[in-house]
């Protein structure tokens, strides 16, 4: 992977991929799954080309990733990392990037796996959760673990306390992993 081959896919606003920029690593593009979405503007602000594929511009789920993919491999992405992305990736996307799609998880997997980990964690009463690191395979929050790191929950916790907190970590975590993933994959190609 060279310099600038990274692409990031966003749903929301896009905090996790300001600490990838804010931390020196080299995104050529940004996709959302969601028109409008702060996280495209601070792509954008950023120097970095940003596009929605919204799904009901497209036949299907697999028509529209097979775009988005296509989009990316045109940016010249090897290294796609899922920063909020809230839609499940088809066969056919994660074949144009193979063992190269990661994504971050506000959980310590398995546990918690989907959408709503930290409520569920806090519903059951657990004293830790954290977050991961993962490969992105066809099942949801299932694939390969590349790093975690836990997260204690306090007393007192809400969703939104404990939340601030996994961010925190996650907004450090992500940039160190994908730096390692591309400080590796150098290494392999010399």
């Amino acid at each position: 992977m060279s310099d600038g081959a990274v692409g990031v896919l966003v749903s929301g606003s896009g905090t996790n991929l300001q600490a990838l920029l804010a931390d020196g690593v080299p995104v050529c593009a940004v996709a959302s799954n969601v028109d409008g979405v702060r996280a495209l503007e601070r792509g954008r602000r950023a120097g970095v080309d940003a596009a929605a594929f919204p799904l009901d511009r497209h036949a299907s789920r697999e028509e529209r990733d097979l775009a988005m993919a296509e989009w990316l491999s045109e940016h010249g992405v090897q290294l796609v990392v899922c920063a909020g992305y809230m839609h499940l990736l088809t066969p056919s996307f994660l074949g144009r990037f193979p063992n190269r799609v990661i994504n971050i998880h506000p959980a310590l997997l398995p546990a918690f796996p989907g959408m709503h980990a930290i409520e569920e964690a806090l519903a059951a009463g657990v004293e830790v959760t954290g977050v991961t690191v993962h490969y992105v395979d066809e099942g949801i929050d299932t694939g390969p673990v590349i790093r975690q790191e836990p997260v204690p929950i306090e007393a007192g916790d809400t969703v939104e306390s404990l939340r601030a907190r996994i961010q925190k970590v996650e907004h450090r975590l992500l940039p160190e992993v994908v730096h390692r993933l591309l400080e590796d994959e150098l290494r392999s190609v010399m």
